[in-house]
């Protein structure tokens, strides 16, 4: 399955580090920046989580909510957050549907191995649940920036 600009956002309902389970309606109304990541606590992926933490008033600003998603299970994400103060929510994509349904679960190649992970990948879905901006194979320096441009720019 492949998501598409302009097409609703394929929903889902997964667990959160705050012991409920979240789904994309219950942002509705509300824009939504959804970004997939390999690992809770490998550098990239803090890197990225700590941008977003460090932005997260500006986001609030323009009616945007940042949603992290990846396999790790919500221990993981809990020392995740703790450590590092993220005011946001993460969600365990355990199975890695969601990340099925976003396309962005994929094979990689590390030191000559093979393996299916996550491809480090964020879309902006609108208040009304379409997917208005993709970013996939991210690279984490200047993303967030990017990303909280482009709602400044095309959604307020």
């Amino acid at each position: 399955m492949t998501v598409e600009i302009g097409q609703t956002a394929p929903q889902f309902e997964l667990p959160a580090n705050n012991g409920e389970m979240v789904s994309l309606n219950d942002f509705q109304g509300k824009n939504v920046v959804l970004y997939f990541y390999p690992k809770d606590m490998t550098p990239g992926c803090t890197t990225q989580a700590c941008d977003f933490r460090d932005h997260h008033e500006s986001f609030s600003d323009v009616d945007a909510v940042i949603i992290g998603v990846s396999p790790d299970p919500i221990e993981r994400h809990t020392k995740f957050i703790d450590k590092h103060g993220l005011p946001f929510l993460l969600l365990a994509d355990e199975k890695h549907e969601v990340a099925e349904a976003y396309d962005v679960w994929k094979l990689k190649k590390n030191f000559g191995k093979e393996y299916m992970g996550i491809e480090r990948s964020t879309f902006v879905i609108d208040k009304e649940g379409k997917v208005v901006k993709e970013w996939r194979k991210v690279r984490v320096k200047g993303h967030v920036e990017e990303a909280l441009s482009y709602i400044r720019e095309n959604l307020i």
